[in-house]
């Protein structure tokens, strides 16, 4: 798959994709309403609330990078547009935006046969920020129970179903949703040390967060996996923001939940054991080698 399409490539997220996959040789195309901050690639400004935006999107961008190219349809989507968290916006708002967009992806991405569509689910599917409901267990996995907690989070597990239902209908194309976690860009790791004497300030997602970067390289993985049908994995860091062990947060700040096996000294609360599995996923980058 050389001709991918990624949908809001100008954002945290999208910046690290395109670059990841424009330096492993894929032609790509950033799909999104704002120009991006460095042009790596072909842009192609599109509303995806539209449909017809949307459809004609994936079906000619792929043929805009090198303009000698015929337009070609795109193999793949990355879909990373849509407002990228909670509290941005209204939340009827963020719902509706973030559904419909990608309402009108994954079904472009079906209706024109494209083969994989790649997509940012969200941590936040768990029960974020873990105030009203406590994590029913640590390290989380894919087995925690879905407890969305505003219309963002909503949003996120309507889709995941919405990808299980259009495989079905459309069994050529294959969904793998990257539940993935807070994005740390290596510029913002001097934050984490204002977090070290209070494990309150981030116990709402278990102290997890992940790199840009390796966002980037879960979606290329995701790419080039094997994986059919319609999947779900957790992409986090190894590790967690703290300097603190991963047991002492827990029993500090979440003494009644299990801790359901013996885990590493700063190991992630966030298991990425599937990613692993089925991506071959290995986080490569943390703030306690880079700040």
């Amino acid at each position: 798959m050389k001709n991918v399409v990624v949908t809001g490539g100008s954002g945290k997220a999208g910046r690290a994709v395109v670059r990841e996959l424009v330096e492993h040789g894929y032609r790509v195309v950033n799909v999104d309403l704002v120009p991006p901050a460095e042009p790596l690639c072909h842009f192609l400004k599109a509303d995806l609330n539209d449909m017809g935006q949307a459809v004609d999107a994936i079906r000619r961008a792929a043929g805009t990078v090198e303009r000698r190219r015929p337009f070609e349809l795109a193999e793949a989507v990355v879909h990373l547009a849509g407002i990228p968290a909670p509290g941005l916006a209204p939340d009827a708002t963020t719902f509706q935006n973030n559904l419909m967009t990608t309402y009108n992806v994954f079904s472009a991405a079906t209706l024109l046969g494209v083969g994989r569509v790649v997509w940012a689910s969200s941590e936040t599917l768990f029960g974020l920020p873990f105030t009203r409901e406590k994590p029913a267990f640590a390290p989380i996995t894919e087995e925690h129970p879905s407890l969305p907690e505003s219309g963002y989070a909503l949003a996120k597990g309507l889709s995941e179903e919405m990808a299980r239902q259009m495989h079905r209908w459309n069994p050529g194309t294959s969904f793998l949703g990257l539940r993935i976690s807070n994005i740390i860009d290596p510029s913002e790791y001097r934050m984490f040390a204002t977090w070290q004497d209070d494990p309150g300030v981030r116990k709402w997602n278990l102290w997890s967060y992940v790199d840009s970067r390796d966002v980037a390289l879960a979606c290329r993985l995701g790419l080039e996996a094997t994986q059919v049908g319609a999947d779900h994995c957790i992409v986090a860091a190894a590790d967690t923001v703290m300097g603190r062990p991963s047991r002492d947060l827990m029993a500090e700040c979440f003494p009644d939940v299990p801790v359901a096996r013996e885990v590493g000294p700063f190991e992630s609360l966030q298991s990425t054991a599937k990613a692993h599995r089925l991506l071959g996923y290995v986080p490569r980058h943390s703030w306690r080698t880079q700040c």
